[in-house]
């Protein structure tokens, strides 16, 4: 993926999530993001990718510092540094919680930005992750004149394919959450209840456009196996052991 494909995607996002429809989704986003972070503490939370402006999540963040890198520069985006996402300039076992907000929408190396995921995040280290689904109502988009889904979300992955693939990587799933029950419609408001995002988890959670999966990466522990020849002898009852003194009296006998 070029560079300048890339400035020229993250143009017309931008201008999707400017959308009342994008608007809404970010707002929803950012509280589940609020409730995922609440029990996710540290020194370090990286996100991946621009998913608007980069603070827009980061700032709900428990861990005592916070960076994004995005894999190209945008004026005023916010990024910490700029570098490729599936070789990241971080160093392994370092990061306690990573973020991915729809990144493997739109990279077409989502299994090796995984695979550094898994490297950089420290034993029980968190990673969330937001997509869109392929199915649901916002699958069908296909067959809504002018449906308004973000450009360029062309490689989009399933919540179980995705759950598979992180458990090949020994990352213990904690949780899925499905949301988003807006049309995708470009004069859609975004005006739809918290009450009736409640009932589509509850009742229809397979039409949702989106989900959240939440990840901890295995804890690796280490059991001392005791060396036999250091190991103390066991005493049987009802036999003593043979002492020097015994062996003194049978040769007195002897004698």
């Amino acid at each position: 993926m070029t560079t300048a494909y890339s400035e020229d995607r993250s143009r017309l996002v931008d201008r999707w999530l400017a959308t009342p429809l994008g608007e809404a989704l970010l707002a929803q986003e950012a509280r589940l993001l609020e409730e995922a972070f609440d029990g996710i503490f540290g020194e370090q939370c990286l996100q991946l990718g621009l998913w608007g402006d980069a603070n827009q999540f980061l700032r709900l963040s428990r861990t005592q510092r916070t960076a994004c890198i995005a894999d190209f520069a945008v004026p005023g985006g916010g990024a910490s540094a700029i570098g490729r996402m599936h070789r990241l300039p971080i160093a392994s076992d370092s990061v306690d919680a990573v973020l991915l907000p729809h990144t493997l929408d739109f990279h077409d190396r989502p299994h090796a930005i995984l695979r550094e995921v898994h490297r950089v995040l420290r034993s029980d280290g968190h990673l969330v992750i937001l997509g869109f689904k392929p199915g649901g109502l916002w699958g069908l988009r296909r067959l809504i004149p002018g449906a308004a889904m973000p450009p360029a979300a062309q490689r989009l992955i399933s919540d179980r394919r995705l759950r598979d693939w992180l458990q090949l990587l020994d990352l213990r799933i904690h949780g899925l959450n499905r949301y988003f029950f807006h049309w995708p419609l470009p004069g859609n408001r975004g005006t739809l209840s918290q009450a009736w995002e409640q009932r589509g988890q509850r009742w229809w959670p397979e039409l949702a456009a989106c989900y959240m999966l939440t990840a901890q990466k295995r804890l690796i522990t280490l059991t001392p196996v005791r060396k036999p020849w250091r190991s103390r002898p066991k005493v049987v009852g009802g036999l003593v052991e043979p002492s020097t003194r015994v062996s003194r009296i049978r040769i007195d006998q002897n004698s």
